[in-house]
């Protein structure tokens, strides 16, 4: 039997888990707290599912350092198992919008401890599998619940693009690798880099409802992160993940994953 071991199991992880397990995998993953399915972070049975693990993928973003890594890495080096983690485009910082692949620099942006991470993942072993995700989004978590709670904003930065990708392209991505393992990194993203507040808008149409208004970027609410998340540009290139793993997106766009999202939403 196929068994996946997923580090930090969260909205991604609980996303790919449905997928196994419909598939017969037997799925365990950590967390702050366990639960069915799920044990605690610290708990020492982890060392026994690591070495009964057929894959293993970690989603835990790093602290002062991968805590993964740190308490696991080297029954994780040792482990015969398919390893992937999922990382983050933030790593390449600001491109002035132009478009980056794998090949690109990293390390100049605002995520200095997700690039130690990734850099790290990649010295375990030749055998990791590194996903660079941009913004994530799916059902209860997209630009349509934000319209729904009343704190969508319309960001007014011109020339400002997004990539972002729909959870269950990640989920399809990961699935492709295990299946046939190709080692190395991916970006995994959509097709389409759009401005954020484009996305807002197409949400509201979807809803019924009247966009809010455009708000410029130097007198908008933001918290600090989300103001840095401003002061990188970039599109995010993902030609690797279709050539390498024969990835084919669900949702190549916004707009498709959106409308995905709202008839998922409608049958909760």
């Amino acid at each position: 039997m196929n068994r996946l071991l997923i580090f930090g199991e969260g909205y991604t992880g609980a996303r790919l888990r449905a997928a196994l397990e419909r598939d017969g995998w037997r799925v365990t993953g950590t967390g702050r707290n366990a639960r069915a399915g799920v044990l605690a972070f610290g708990d020492p049975a982890i060392d026994d599912e690591i070495a009964a693990a057929t894959h293993i993928l970690s989603s835990v973003p790093p602290g002062e350092c991968d805590p993964v890594l740190d308490r696991h890495g080297a029954a994780l080096s040792a482990s015969r198992a398919w390893l992937g983690y999922l990382s983050s485009t933030g790593i390449y910082g600001d491109a002035l919008g132009a478009w980056v692949d794998e090949a690109a620099p990293v390390g100049g942006g605002r995520r200095s401890a997700r690039v130690a991470a990734d850099l790290a993942w990649q010295a375990l072993s030749p055998r990791v599998h590194i996903f660079r995700l941009p913004g994530i989004y799916g059902p209860g978590r997209s630009a349509l619940d934000r319209v729904r709670d009343g704190t969508a904003q319309r960001i007014d930065a011109p020339g400002q693009v997004f990539s972002r990708i729909h959870v269950d392209d990640i989920c399809g991505a990961v699935i492709a690798a295990m299946t046939n393992p190709k080692p190395g990194v991916y970006n995994i993203a959509d097709d389409a880099p759009a401005p954020g507040h484009e996305v807002t808008a197409f949400a509201c149409r979807l809803l019924g409802v009247e966009p809010p208004p455009p708000t410029p970027l130097d007198k908008a609410d933001l918290s600090p992160p989300a103001r840095a998340f401003y002061a990188e540009n970039r599109r995010v290139a993902n030609a690797k993940m279709k050539r390498d793993l024969g990835v084919r997106l669900r949702y190549p766009d916004y707009q498709s994953g959106l409308r995905a999202c709202l008839t998922e939403d409608s049958r909760t």
